[in-house]
């Protein structure tokens, strides 16, 4: 059940994302947007764990901060792989 919640909670990380950055800063699809925010909170999730962050009480927030930069991190990497930033040059 649990990972049902850490698709969903990175369903929404990358949908915020992308609702960040529209247009020109953020030039890369939806779904690949959306795809980056649930692979940032997965891959967050288990590098909490592995730090020990896992288990506190009440709301992880590390955990969700971790998760949260992982997440950026992967929309730069995605944005700059894609060869889809917006980088105007001018002759």
């Amino acid at each position: 059940m649990e990972i049902i919640g850490l698709l969903i909670a990175g369903l929404i990380i990358g949908l915020l994302g992308k609702f960040v950055a529209p247009g020109d800063k953020d030039n890369i699809p939806i779904w690949l947007t959306v795809l980056c925010g649930i692979g940032g909170v997965l891959i967050g999730y288990y590098v909490s764990g592995a730090l020990g962050v896992g288990d506190t009480g009440g709301i992880d927030w590390i955990r969700w901060i971790i998760s949260i930069v992982l997440a950026a991190v992967l929309v730069i990497a995605a944005s700059t792989l894609t060869g889809r930033n917006n980088r105007s040059v001018r002759r």
